[in-house]
């Protein structure tokens, strides 16, 4: 395996050492987290790429947290990861969504991927190492087909191919690639292939234009006869149920959740200083006014939901861990469940959270627009989430699995039919 220069080193921890409370993490990564707050509004002025803010957290080893504890992690639990990400979201919701293809690549192995290959990869997670994600490919090829190709080259394999959609991999040490491997006997199976950063042939681009997430380098991806190493490639299955998908799609109900929470944060912050009323208002001052007061209460209202529907998923999520950890296999039952609660929490907290961005601006007038506050980066950024997996597909197959008995999708894709 290719070295890499890490990060940090892993902490060392004593035998039969306990996982961590989520108070200790909290006392932990809470002080990055209010560092990572505080120059948000400037970042996205100015759209400055996080890459101190990604150090600050690798610092406190944040990429290690799911990591088990004998392979040097901080072995934290499903729960305490969504806690924490829902909490990073609400400092600056570019960090979550920057990691969430490491954190992803993470439950992959545990979900996906046989354990006797785990050892290296979680070793480098320990260390510092941060995983980048290439998977979506442009265009209108065939759905549910991928142009992004691996083919024999002696000992090793060729890399070859185009993503967009990369996010977090301009933050990355090694990206994680969806390609097609083209075997030897003519047929093909769906990998991974697990390559550094900086290898030869690999070309990062910071072309993401959306108008939401501007920060969390969601852009192009070049693979030009990339060399692969055979143990750098993994194969996996995706015609069986997993809990892979609701991993992925929880990270961004996390991300809104903090939204929502900042939200709050800002209205408050907006209202209580202020003096001007509008002489048809109800208040000597704003924060006396009973209809700014039932604003600011709606909207953690809001906040409150997002998050406790997050953390209910996340429960079920644990569950399916721990019955890995016992070494049982998952009922599949189970993997049903989580996934149509993920759906159903997907169309539940998308409207209400873009809602509240709204809503917003009912605290103030005019002086709310001012674009050094940037207040309105919390509905761009909650739109720009809300467009991944789009929310319409998930009342549909909840709606489908009630009405016919419809199996939930697994794993989806894009392309032309």
């Amino acid at each position: 395996m290719e070295s890499i220069q890490a990060t940090t080193r892993p902490a060392a921890h004593a035998p039969g050492a306990q996982a961590p409370s989520f108070q200790q993490l909290a006392a932990r990564f809470r002080p990055v987290f209010q560092r990572i707050a505080e120059r948000s509004t400037q970042r996205e002025n100015e759209r400055e790429l996080a890459y101190e803010p990604v150090a600050w957290l690798n610092a406190e080893r944040f990429g290690a947290l799911r990591v088990p504890i004998e392979h040097g992690g901080l072995g934290g639990s499903v729960e305490q990861l969504y806690d924490l990400l829902i909490e990073l979201g609400e400092a600056d919701s570019n960090l979550p969504q920057i990691l969430r293809a490491h954190f992803g690549f993470i439950e992959r192995l545990f979900a996906e991927i046989d354990p006797a290959l785990h050892g290296p990869w979680m070793r480098l997670a320990a260390e510092g190492v941060i995983f980048g994600n290439a998977t979506t490919e442009l265009g209108e090829g065939p759905l549910g087909e991928l142009q992004t190709t691996l083919r024999r080259d002696g000992d090793a394999w060729r890399l070859d191919g185009e993503k967009f959609y990369s996010t977090g991999t301009l933050y990355a040490d090694w990206i994680s690639v969806s390609a097609q491997r083209l075997n030897d006997d003519g047929s093909s199976d769906r990998v991974i292939a697990l390559v550094p950063a900086e290898a030869q042939g690999v070309e990062r681009v910071d072309d993401w234009r959306g108008f939401g997430q501007r920060l969390s380098a969601s852009g192009t991806t070049r693979f030009r006869n990339v060399r692969v190493k055979p143990e750098n490639v993994l194969l996996y299955v995706r015609d069986q149920p997993t809990p892979l998908t609701a991993h992925f799609q929880l990270t961004h109900l996390a991300t809104l959740a903090g939204i929502a929470r900042a939200i709050v944060r800002d209205a408050v912050a907006f209202v209580q200083p202020r003096k001007r009323i509008y002489s048809h208002g109800s208040g000597d001052t704003p924060r006396e006014d009973p209809l700014v007061q039932q604003v600011v209460g709606q909207l953690a209202s809001t906040a409150f939901i997002a998050a406790s529907t997050v953390q209910a998923v996340a429960r079920g999520l644990g569950e399916v861990d721990r019955f890995r950890q016992r070494g049982e296999a998952v009922p599949e039952s189970l993997l049903f469940e989580v996934e149509l609660n993920t759906a159903k929490a997907q169309a539940g907290i998308v409207d209400a959270v873009l809602q509240a961005g709204t809503r917003l601006f009912d605290v103030g007038g005019a002086s709310a627009l001012q674009e050094d506050r940037r207040l309105d980066r919390h509905w761009r950024n909650a739109r720009t989430l809300a467009s991944h997996n789009p929310t319409i597909y998930k009342g549909r197959v909840v709606g489908n699995h009630l009405l016919n008995g419809a199996r939930p999708t697994f794993y989806w894709a894009v392309g032309s039919a």
